[in-house]
């Protein structure tokens, strides 16, 4: 069956490195799109300045991942059929326009909903693309590195975002400056983003592969397994940080506690994160993704716990430091193991599927956690509101890391001997390729996959 293939990875396997001009044209793409969306956690802060409530931030935020789910179920299958370009830059050109639509939105009304269901999608979108195209230009024993590599970047931009968002806030007024600031640049950011695809991709030739399921069908009989818990979490966790802790961070300042804003958390977090990915970049060899799994979700819950405690802009390193951890070992895993449980000419349809997951668990959490905000706020006290909601997601981090252990973790995570056969695989098929193709070019991959027909579940299966 073919489908696309980049001809990277049979140069890394004559002594190449995956660090080329490819790698660090998307490294820069995706710091300038973490710039952009981490000046949009101040989402929140709009919904409250236009008159909503916490708890109506998250039913927008939810309806917003909602459409980026519906989005999902016809997006995986159009990168099997029309490649990763068209839908990479289709997704950015919805980017620019959600941020555009943010710009006008003056009150509450179906517009603030519609733009957060295109940011959302187009986010989702643009993600995927960037993933699928990453870990296409190298053999599979190293597509967990390069996938944590590549997202590395994101840290850079979180900690750029971060500051400048603060920066924003404490220098306009509290009135639409700040916010057209905040939607504008990210804006601007997205035309960046854009320019760059358009250049990294301008010689990629898709190859259709001869039969492109629906989504439904490729989720049924590839079930990644209990790994989707933890994408779950993943989403849950994104809730917290980017939804309603920059809430939680005003809610501090209002009442005079020494906190200027989320500068501190995110700085650290991505900085932490950014040492913890190049740490543990082998890991996967190592240590093992399960563990790796287990110990992010451990991150995940710690940090959690410890957020009630920030009465001051230094409280929120260690919290950060925690949350950094899991993000750092969570995200590359369960990418790899998700979208590996998927066989090459699906892996586009693989990546979106795992990641829509991370979805379903924003969706799902975002009005929950608003809610014990709202609920346990009314009765005692907005402060015990903001640590119930840090304590319920906590709770959710411990229960689902508690089932991996007792389930998939007990499965071998094989992933050594199963790459070297893959690896040996690509090798072998990489003699049979022309040598006249460059780096962005793309060719046909023949070899046999597993059938379509593999019945579901396939619990513990490695990438």
């Amino acid at each position: 069956m073919s489908t696309t293939r980049t001809q990277a990875a049979p140069a890394l396997l004559q002594g190449q490195t995956v660090y080329n001009r490819v790698f660090w044209m998307a490294f820069a793409a995706n710091v300038s799109l973490m710039t952009a969306n981490t000046l949009t956690f101040r989402f929140a802060e709009l919904v409250a300045w236009l008159g909503g409530s916490e708890k109506l931030a998250g039913t927008i935020v939810s309806i917003g991942v909602l459409g980026a789910l519906i989005a999902r179920l016809v997006m995986g299958q159009a990168i099997d059929r029309h490649g990763v370009r068209k839908l990479w830059m289709i997704s950015s050109l919805l980017f620019i326009a959600a941020c555009g639509m943010f710009l006008g939105c003056r009150q509450i009304s179906w517009v603030l909903y519609v733009a957060r269901i295109a940011f959302a999608a187009a986010l989702s979108g643009m993600f995927t693309c960037s993933i699928v195209h990453i870990q296409n230009q190298v053999p599979a024993h190293r597509r967990t590195e390069i996938i944590g590599s590549l997202g590395s970047s994101g840290f850079v931009g979180m900690v750029v975002g971060s500051q400048l968002g603060d920066w924003i806030f404490n220098t306009f007024p509290v009135d639409p400056t700040k916010f057209t600031a905040l939607f504008g640049i990210a804006m601007v950011l997205g035309v960046f983003y854009l320019t760059i695809v358009t250049f990294l991709t301008r010689r990629q030739v898709h190859q259709r592969p001869h039969e492109t399921p629906a989504a439904h069908r490729l989720l049924f009989r590839y079930w990644p397994g209990y790994v989707v818990l933890a994408a779950l979490m993943m989403g849950v966790s994104f809730t917290v940080t980017t939804v309603f802790l920059t809430r939680f961070s005003t809610f501090l300042q209002a009442r005079g506690d020494d906190v200027n804003g989320i500068g501190t958390f995110f700085t650290s977090y991505a900085a932490s994160a950014f040492v913890f990915r190049l740490a543990t970049r082998n890991w996967s060899h190592t240590v093992g993704r399960h563990r790796m799994i287990l110990l992010g979700l451990a991150g995940h819950g710690l940090g959690h716990c410890l957020l009630p405690l920030v009465s001051a802009d230094w409280h929120f390193l260690i919290p950060s430091i925690a949350c950094g951890l899991g993000h750092a070992l969570l995200f590359p895993a369960v990418i790899s193991m998700g979208a590996g449980a998927f066989p090459r000419q699906y892996r586009g349809s693989g990546t979106t599927l795992v990641l829509g997951f991370m979805e379903v668990g924003a969706m799902l959490s975002a009005p929950l956690l608003g809610a014990v905000i709202d609920f346990f706020g009314a009765k005692f006290g907005l402060r015990i509101g903001f640590f119930a909601m840090f304590y319920t997601s906590a709770s959710i981090a411990l229960t689902i890391g508690v089932v991996y252990a007792f389930t998939a973790a007990r499965n071998p995570d094989n992933d050594i001997e199963h790459d070297e056969k893959e690896t040996a695989d690509w090798s072998d098929s990489s003699q049979r390729r022309p040598a006249c193709l460059t780096d962005d070019a793309t060719t046909t991959h023949d070899e046999s996959d597993e059938p379509l027909s593999l019945p579901m579940p396939h619990l513990g299966r490695i990438a």
